[in-house]
């Protein structure tokens, strides 16, 4: 409804329900919410954007491809990552991953509205587990759809495979790659969360971090 950018203040219109994290829901209304979820970032997803890049009140600094754009970011948080202590051969074999499978990044060829943050903390639910809604939108971001799809998968359902199948469910068809550009992002979202915990001064979940990226960069 409003953003002010001096005070940094967004505001929103008042949506019902507690985070779904928080809601304490039975096993089936969380896995059906997850297939709300699911149906929710499609329909994100069905909105072109432009170009790639990070959303405010329009795209910052925006980007014609895919494969440009993610490459950009790739390097952005592999530089923070050397600057505060990473280990050195974890940082090249990030690279070498990103080498090996970077044509994967080439197979999106527009851009769609992403969340970017979209997680059992963000979606909001009634007593019932009917989602009502979402919040944190501060993150969005003009992007490849399974960048965005890969963050939820990566956070909420990585130990659930009911969660997973629902979310997916109601996600719809995705194309053949899709599994393997998943990988990839998951890749990407681990290191941007490890420069971020960094680049506050938080070591405490360094470690842990480390230990994702080091199986997924193979």
């Amino acid at each position: 409804m409003h953003a002010d950018l001096e005070r940094g203040v967004t505001v929103l219109t008042l949506v019902p329900g507690a985070p779904l994290a928080e809601a304490g829901l039975a096993p089936a209304a969380v896995v059906a919410a997850y297939r709300r979820m699911g149906e929710l970032l499609a329909a994100w997803h069905r909105i072109a954007m432009p170009a790639f890049g990070y959303l405010t009140t329009g795209l910052v600094d925006p980007r014609p491809d895919n494969a440009g754009f993610v490459r950009e970011q790739f390097g952005r948080h592999l530089a923070t990552f050397a600057a505060h202590g990473g280990d050195a051969g974890l940082h090249d074999a990030i690279r070498t991953r990103l080498a090996a499978d970077g044509e994967l990044l080439e197979a999106c060829d527009g851009a769609v509205l992403c969340h970017n943050d979209f997680h059992e903390g963000n979606v909001l639910v009634d007593e019932a587990g009917a989602v009502t809604g979402f919040v944190d939108v501060e993150n969005a971001i003009a992007a490849d759809p399974l960048l965005d799809l890969a963050k939820t998968l990566q956070y909420d359902t990585e130990r659930s495979p009911e969660k997973r199948a629902a979310l997916l469910a109601g996600y719809g068809p995705l194309p053949p790659d899709a599994d393997a550009r998943v990988d990839l992002y998951r890749l990407f979202h681990s290191l941007e969360l490890w420069a971020y915990f960094a680049s506050i001064g938080n070591t405490g979940p360094l470690p842990s971090i480390a230990d994702d990226i080091r199986e997924l960069a193979g």
